[in-house]
């Protein structure tokens, strides 16, 4: 009989590091990648931020990152920023990133949050119709972006 494969998602853990740092480089082609086991643990201690990982068979092959953003439109319900949202491509088309999302889902409705937001590279149309299918709205909002190297530094 076939063993059935073991998923788990759970916070990322210090030595999860390396295996992000892997997904990050398929989402991105950016050589300062840098994930540090550190951040990863002061990330853990952080009630507001949340690392996920999917893990198949003991091998982390997803992640998504979810952080509560403080809020004064509707009392005291934060709103959330999903980021960095990827299931490596040898893992894709298996449910893993649906499994992953609602469990970002599930933290920010035990968080009260009032909307999750997240921004998608314009090219990346398969993720495009993954949000979709997994409930986000592409057409109601636009979303904008300013790096680093474009901030204006005070005189």
């Amino acid at each position: 009989m076939p063993l059935m494969p073991t998923l788990a998602i759970r916070r990322a853990l210090p030595a999860d590091a390396a295996h992000i740092a892997l997904l990050y480089a398929e989402l991105v082609n950016n050589p300062a990648i840098a994930v540090l086991p550190e951040r990863i643990e002061q990330i853990s201690q952080d009630p507001n931020t949340a690392l996920f990982v999917c893990e198949n068979q003991g091998v982390v092959c997803g992640t998504a990152l979810v952080s509560l953003c403080a809020d004064v439109m509707f009392k005291s319900q934060p709103f959330a920023v999903v980021e960095n949202v990827v299931v490596a491509a040898s893992a894709r088309g298996q449910g893993l990133g649906t499994l992953l999302l609602r469990h970002v889902e599930e933290f920010c409705l035990a968080s009260d949050c009032s909307k999750m937001m997240l921004l998608s590279a314009i090219e990346r149309e398969h993720a495009h119709r993954f949000f979709k299918r997994a409930g986000f709205t592409g057409s109601t909002k636009r979303g904008f972006v300013k790096y680093r190297r474009n901030f204006v530094p005070a005189s």
